[in-house]
């Protein structure tokens, strides 16, 4: 199964007209803020908030592909397997004519393949919410059955494999060009974090 065509986000007009001055760069290029990082460590929360704060367009990419396939990602995981799914990933990444400002949303596994990271830096900002595996253990446990990597797996074996990914992961996450701890997160504190360089 493949996306044949992928959704034109269009953009709303800003409330706060001085908001979406400070935050212009006047170069035309786009004001993109793409937030990465473990699942559960508050990317959906947090980017919808901030594009609530500044007047931005918001966009969840796993909600998106959700809309373009017709099905969870969790069934398609189990219909179709990881790289199937991780093209398609790519191809909604990279051809969604996102507005000129937006925040936007990523999946957890999302910056760790092909040339994501690379991408999302060359063309807009990345924040990586950065959180324990013990954090984001207490915040997963509830939430599994809609996580294809998580559903099987309970305490102490949730623990160690959250522990392992993170590590496989962080690599990745580490390139960001802001990384934030997730635990003292406002909306105030991200909009002067990514005002920073």
């Amino acid at each position: 199964m493949r996306v044949s065509s992928v959704k034109h986000i269009d953009c709303f007009v800003p409330r706060n007209a001085d908001q979406l001055e400070k935050m212009n760069n006047n170069s035309g290029k786009p004001n993109w803020v793409f937030f990465i990082g473990f699942m559960g460590c508050g990317k959906t929360t947090w980017s919808r908030k901030l594009a609530t704060h500044l007047g931005y367009e918001f966009v969840d990419l796993d909600h998106l592909l959700e809309e373009q396939l017709g099905m969870t990602i969790a069934e398609y995981f189990s219909s179709f397997g990881e790289e199937s799914f991780r093209k398609l990933e790519s191809d909604i990444l990279k051809q969604t004519k996102f507005a000129h400002n937006t925040i936007i949303s990523t999946g957890g596994g999302l910056p760790c393949f092909f040339d994501h990271m690379e991408w999302m830096n060359a063309n807009g900002k990345t924040v990586y919410i950065k959180l324990s595996p013990k954090t984001l253990v207490d915040r997963l446990e509830k939430g599994k059955t809609k996580r294809p990597l998580l559903r099987d797996k309970h305490g102490d074996e949730l623990l160690q494999f959250i522990t392992d990914k993170l590590a496989e992961r962080e690599g990745f996450y580490l390139q960001a060009s802001h990384i934030t701890d997730g635990i003292s997160l406002s909306v105030e504190g991200l909009e002067a974090l990514i005002q920073d360089k």
